[in-house]
């Protein structure tokens, strides 16, 4: 800038001003990019529901484990309490019971049509694939019947 007197004003020169210009373009730029940010509505309800399903997930997971606790805890109580001749009673009927649904199950292939045979394969690689979901839900049952169970006992 030229040396001026205090009290001369200069007008700006033509780089001054296509600075300022380009500041302001600059400034202007981030200032949209941030209100439409905020604007996409869309984009912003897909992080929170991204955020709620990884909540849940994680939920799901815990009550999984206390529930698999609570039932080993049980398992371990029963097992404690039972007598011995009790025990191997139930191992024998179970093995029974074993051999009997293996041999209904072979029988019961045998005697399917190949298109439900087919179809029910379908069905089982569904429900391996989406073990997850199918279990949590099953959690969410039994714990919703063991806590209305115990309110009708109060």
């Amino acid at each position: 800038m030229t040396s001026q007197s205090p009290g001369e004003e200069s007008a700006p020169t033509p780089e001054e001003l296509r600075e300022q210009v380009e500041h302001t373009r600059e400034e202007l730029g981030q200032t949209v990019e941030a209100l439409a940010g905020k604007a996409d509505v869309k984009a912003r309800a897909h992080e929170q529901a991204a955020a709620v399903k990884e909540q849940a997930a994680g939920k799901a997971a815990q009550v999984t484990g206390q529930i698999r606790d609570k039932a080993e805890q049980a398992r371990q109580l029963l097992k404690d309490k039972t007598p011995d001749p009790v025990l191997d009673k139930a191992a024998h009927a179970a093995a029974q019971l074993r051999e009997t649904a293996s041999r209904a199950g072979h029988l019961a292939a045998d005697k399917t049509p190949d298109p439900v045979r087919e179809k029910t394969g379908q069905l089982a690689a569904t429900a391996r694939a989406k073990r997850t979901p199918l279990l949590a839900a099953a959690a969410f049952l039994v714990v919703f019947l063991l806590v209305r169970r115990s309110r009708r006992r109060r």
